[in-house]
């Protein structure tokens, strides 16, 4: 993906609305390309900065940003092995269905 694409996608990512595909694009190019990381930095800095001051509450945004960083990276994780498992599940019911239409055609 290219940055502007990656900048367009900041606003979902903070509100954790990205899918499965998006997010792994996302994260991987944020990953390695600092002009990006930046850009996010400078989005969530802004966003939840200004919320904030409104609220009056105390906050460590740069490490927030880290920590939303780390469990979007976990939700992916999660997201992905999920997806196999679905995979997995399903050719065992698929397995289950052609045994149990053997078993029918045997009986009758």
């Amino acid at each position: 993906m290219i940055c502007k694409e990656i900048e367009k996608m900041i606003p979902s990512f903070l509100e954790d609305d990205l899918d499965t595909d998006d997010l792994r694009e996302f994260m991987e190019h944020v990953e390695r390309c600092n002009d990006c990381m930046e850009e996010l930095s400078i989005q969530f800095l802004v966003t939840e900065g200004m919320a904030r001051l409104e609220s009056g509450s105390v906050f460590d945004l740069q490490n927030e940003l880290l920590e939303r960083l780390e469990n979007a990276e976990h939700t992916l994780k999660l997201r992905e092995n999920m997806k196999w498992l679905l995979f997995v599940l399903q050719g065992f019911v698929a397995v289950e269905l052609i045994a149990l239409l053997l078993l029918f055609i045997v009986l009758y």
